[in-house]
């Protein structure tokens, strides 16, 4: 079975502009973000809920807690959220509560066990991990990036880490692989990559 497609820079912002254009966009655009910039598993995504998010100042937190239940292998791990991941999110949560101020904090006075991102059927649940993963499939379709998939937000992730010369140690504890071996098949070592590592060399 062939690897997901590691999106390029203008298959990415092809993506983006198409969820600017379409219904609920702030929502899919985080999802998006938790895939490519979280670097997390479609099941993850979907299981994730607002407390988990959520601090109690009303910020979005920086890393986030996943309980066995809600990860592969039924092992917890923490997911470490960029600024831009952040950002996202409370874009997100700001328009689907209607919060014009963007403070967050009124946020923990409501149920905030529901699912984070809610899907049209279920808002109090969201989507399932099949759903999800069906919902990236017909994104990349849309945007007629073939070979993509809901793993190919993770691969890019590595590999953008890779670029950066990031330790491979870091990248794995990142993905939250139990091997390195399984790591190392997830990014792709480009020219870029091995200029970079030459340029090192003194």
């Amino acid at each position: 079975m062939s690897q997901a497609k590691i999106l390029t820079p203008s298959e990415f912002r092809k993506i983006l502009l198409h969820i600017a254009k379409k219904k609920h966009h702030a929502r899919n655009k985080a999802i998006v973000y938790c895939s490519f910039f979280g670097c997390m598993r479609v099941g993850e995504i979907a299981s994730l809920t607002i407390k988990d998010v959520l601090a109690e100042d009303g910020s979005i937190k920086e890393e986030v807690y996943l309980k066995p239940f809600q990860t592969k292998g039924s092992r917890g791990r923490t997911v470490y959220f960029p600024t831009k991941l952040q950002d996202e999110i409370k874009s997100y949560l700001s328009v689907r509560f209607g919060l014009k101020d963007k403070d967050l904090k009124v946020l923990n006075l409501t149920d905030t066990s529901k699912a984070l991102f809610g899907s049209q059927k279920n808002t109090q649940r969201g989507f399932s991990p099949n759903t999800l993963c069906q919902w990236f499939t017909k994104l990349f379709s849309d945007c007629q990036i073939n070979g993509a998939s809901s793993h190919s937000g993770r691969r890019w992730g590595a590999t953008q880490l890779c670029e950066q010369s990031v330790n491979p140690k870091i990248i794995q504890k990142i993905l939250g692989h139990r091997q390195l071996q399984t790591t190392m098949l997830y990014y792709e070592v480009s020219p870029k990559s091995m200029r970079n590592a030459v340029e090192l060399l003194s």
